[in-house]
């Protein structure tokens, strides 16, 4: 049995201000330590666990999010998502009677005071938990708080990963903290159009923010307004944490606005870094929209990675078809009915190779036209622990 690669669970920082504020008024700031230690993680090649599944887990056990967890909490989360480090902690707030200067050249948010985050990492595999480590300054400085408290995060669960501070630091732009504080209550709203409102008013403030271009290029895209969601997805840099899931969210966007060409260098800018049989198949979809003549060839590095899948066998079957290759066009058709018999247009498709019928200029087959398929779910952590779990082996 082999070892599987370790996976990381970032908890919500639980609001310890007490009196100080309201809760509701600063729970984005547990949010945000979160967000921003997932991210350094998951940018140094540490599988980590979604927020959206941290969320569900903690409904599943009826914890209230951001709260202070206590330590059985803590393990019972991470046992239940699996994760071998769970990483949490507290923030506590004072406010100021009379404010000092900031040192960031923001205009300073309604609530001016210190900050203490106190964190722990809880290792469950060797059964041990790291003396607690905090951060202390002003408000205002927040962001430099949390890319330090994640700096020393990623040293203490990983530290042959783990870059000099000053490294780590070059590659982390310090966003504006009313930007970060809209990106946070974005992800926090309830309803859409709350989240909408407040990842827009985030990417305004702070045009080198790529993660609210993100989530509004998602948005746009579920609206169909592949435009638009392009756009967004434009706007996401490539030393984003997510900048990959952006791309091929960017091909699809490109794709479904038939600007193909664009779909394709989308597709390949991610193939590059993460050669999943999924993005590898939009690559020839793309190129097969193009009638480009490689495009058979790749739809086959998709089905060599994933000879399962009925989408490959199809996709390289119809690719095969338009070339005029009936006899290995049939036998592809024939794997997609043997995986699943119910697709008519494989069946369509198969009686049209064994006829030796090909495309014809006629109205009747427009609809045998553009018929590639599509992948949309792109796992790319799948792919970066596999990686992983081979790195490991090849030691």
């Amino acid at each position: 049995m082999c070892a599987r690669a370790e996976t990381a669970a970032v908890l919500p920082f639980g609001n310890a201000s007490g009196a100080a504020q309201s809760a509701a008024s600063l729970d984005w700031i547990g949010e945000s330590i979160a967000e921003t230690v997932r991210d350094a993680l998951s940018s140094h090649r540490i599988l980590t666990i979604d927020r959206e599944d941290i969320q569900e887990t903690y409904r599943r056990l009826n914890l209230r999010e951001r709260a202070v967890l206590t330590q059985a909490s803590v393990i019972k989360t991470g046992e239940a998502v699996d994760a071998e480090q769970v990483i949490y902690g507290t923030f506590e707030f004072q406010p100021w009677a009379s404010p000092p200067p900031s040192s960031v050249p923001a205009p300073a948010p309604a609530i001016r005071g210190s900050i203490k985050i106190s964190a722990r990492v809880v290792d469950r595999r060797r059964m041990r938990e790291t003396p607690e480590f905090d951060e202390t300054g002003a408000l205002d400085d927040l962001a430099t708080l949390e890319a330090h408290l994640a700096w020393r995060t990623l040293a203490l669960i990983a530290p042959k990963l783990a870059p000099a501070e000053s490294e780590f630091r070059a590659l982390r732009p310090a966003i504006r903290l009313d930007a970060e504080e809209n990106y946070i209550r974005g992800l926090m709203a309830k309803s859409p159009e709350q989240r909408e409102k407040y990842f827009a008013q985030s990417a305004r403030l702070d045009a080198r923010f790529g993660r609210p271009c993100f989530q509004l290029g998602r948005i746009s895209y579920q609206r169909k307004e592949y435009r638009q969601a392009a756009d967004w997805l434009e706007k996401v840099p490539p030393e984003d944490v997510g900048y990959h899931q952006a791309s091929f969210l960017l091909g699809l966007a490109r794709f479904q606005a038939a600007d193909y060409a664009a779909a394709q260098k989308a597709f390949e800018t991610v193939a590059a870094a993460v050669p999943l049989s999924a993005v590898l198949n939009n690559v020839a979809a793309a190129e097969s929209r193009r009638n480009l003549p490689q495009a058979v060839d790749d739809f086959r590095k998709a089905l060599d990675g994933d000879a399962n899948d009925p989408v490959y066998h199809f996709n390289t079957g119809y690719a095969l078809w338009k070339k005029g290759d009936f006899a290995a066009a049939a036998d592809r058709f024939r794997a997609a009915l043997d995986r699943d018999p119910n697709d008519q247009m494989a069946t369509l498709l198969l009686g049209r190779c064994l006829k030796k019928q090909g495309l014809r200029a006629d109205p009747a087959d427009a609809r045998l036209q553009n018929l590639e398929r599509l992948k949309t779910d792109f796992e790319e952590k799948a792919y970066l622990q596999l990686k992983s779990l081979m790195d490991e082996k090849n030691k």
